[in-house]
């Protein structure tokens, strides 16, 4: 799924609500969620999951081209952990 389909689904389970309406509330939350992710914060949403950031030491890689030796830089790189509502239903556990 992509986030227009997202926002159509959305929209069309709540005709109250203008598509260009959830497209604004759906494109606010994503917008918030990785502002809080680029200050350092974690961003917890229960039943779902977690965003954070984890950060990766610098290192010495290979390009698969040639095989030579590539300084790779220190950096810091968005994480996803799936709330435990969301593990029990994806493992048919979940009771509706």
């Amino acid at each position: 799924m992509i986030k227009s389909e997202l926002i159509q689904r959305i929209a069309s389970r709540n005709g109250h609500l203008y598509q260009r309406d959830v497209d604004t509330i759906v494109g606010t939350i994503l917008d918030e969620i990785t502002s809080a992710l680029a200050r350092g914060d974690r961003v917890e949403l229960r039943g779902f999951g977690a965003f954070s950031v984890k950060r990766r030491e610098a290192r010495t890689g290979r390009n698969p081209r040639t095989g030579a030796r590539v300084a790779v830089e220190e950096k810091r790189v968005p994480f996803f952990k799936t709330g435990k509502e969301m593990r029990e239903r994806l493992n048919g556990n979940h009771k509706d």
